[in-house]
């Protein structure tokens, strides 16, 4: 694996994020009035251009996680402080304070500061179901123990890191296909033969709590998903909503740009639905795809470069 393949997973994500924070909760009517076709500033969070959102911050602070604690292990009490020295005392942070969160992540971090053992602070109510353990879950893909695991122990490994925020079995199984499809990416698949790989080779080796969730993620599994018409596609925060938009987007794109533009463009959840497309867009199209003027302006580049070059175990 080339230093490359982890730069364009992260920079292709934060790139991404900071595409969707200024339009964060504006409809889909309104971006086609409005497209968004490069960085902005301010807009929803009055941020500068080039600020990433906690989905950056959360996925930063697993990769950190990862390449300090080392290629024999993974260490989710290590990830815990992290997450709460992220809401704390802005680590990392594009500018030094936390401006958006989401409600099942600020509540399980809560619980971690009163002392919950990280596997249990996480929400297990089906509408604990947010896209927050998504958002931040790709650096896990590029782990050697979840590389060389089988898969009943990639799922485990998987929702271990997930129940720090978001504990449903829905919300592991989404992020278990998302990393399927990255781990497909890596190994020089493309977009299209990275998803139809989940039915049914993927599936068919899941855990029973995971089994039970499949239902939901049928639009997922269709090898036709690509075809589904934009309307059919919704951008929410529901964790099976901003996987099936990230894995659309991915299977219609051509090139990076136009991939994470149309997941901008979706509305509502921008810079997530763009955070979860970006990494996968990233890992898949190169970082030399990422428009120049953007990885330009974007914040804290040189940390970011510095964090992906140490995810090569």
């Amino acid at each position: 694996m080339h230093a490359d393949t982890c730069r364009g997973a992260l920079l292709g994500l934060a790139v991404a994020d900071a595409l969707g924070v200024p339009v964060e909760f504006a409809s889909r009517a309104q971006r086609r009035l409005d497209p968004v076709v490069g960085m902005r500033e301010y807009g929803t969070h009055q941020q500068p251009v080039g600020t990433w959102s906690d989905d950056s911050s959360l996925t930063f602070c697993l990769a950190e996680s990862l390449t300090r604690v080392g290629a024999y292990a993974i260490d989710v009490a290590d990830l815990s402080r992290r997450f709460i020295n992220w809401l704390d005392f802005g680590y990392w942070t594009p500018h030094g304070t936390v401006f958006d969160i989401g409600i099942a992540t600020r509540e399980a971090i809560l619980r971690l500061q009163e002392g919950v053992a990280p596997k249990k602070a996480g929400g297990t109510r089906e509408y604990d179901n947010g896209n927050g353990a998504l958002m931040r879950i790709l650096p896990l893909v590029f782990h050697p123990l979840w590389q060389r695991a089988n898969p009943a122990e990639r799922q485990r490994l998987t929702h271990d890191v997930c129940s720090l925020t978001h504990g449903h079995y829905r919300s592991t199984l989404a992020c278990y296909l998302y990393l399927e499809v990255a781990w497909g990416l890596l190994q020089g698949l493309t977009p299209v033969q990275a998803q139809q790989r989940l039915y049914p080779a993927i599936t068919r080796e899941l855990l029973p709590k995971l089994a039970k969730e499949i239902k939901v993620f049928e639009r997922v599994l269709d090898p036709q998903l690509n075809l589904v018409s934009e309307a059919d596609i919704q951008s929410s925060g529901y964790v099976v909503h901003t996987l099936e938009a990230a894995l659309w987007c991915l299977l219609r794109g051509e090139f990076y740009a136009d991939t994470v533009l149309t997941a901008v463009n979706l509305g509502d959840d921008t810079d997530t639905t763009g955070a979860v497309t970006g990494g996968l867009a990233g890992l898949y199209f190169g970082v030399e795809q990422i428009p120049a003027e953007w990885q330009r302006v974007l914040v804290q580049r040189a940390e970011i470069e510095a964090l992906s070059d140490r995810l090569l175990f």
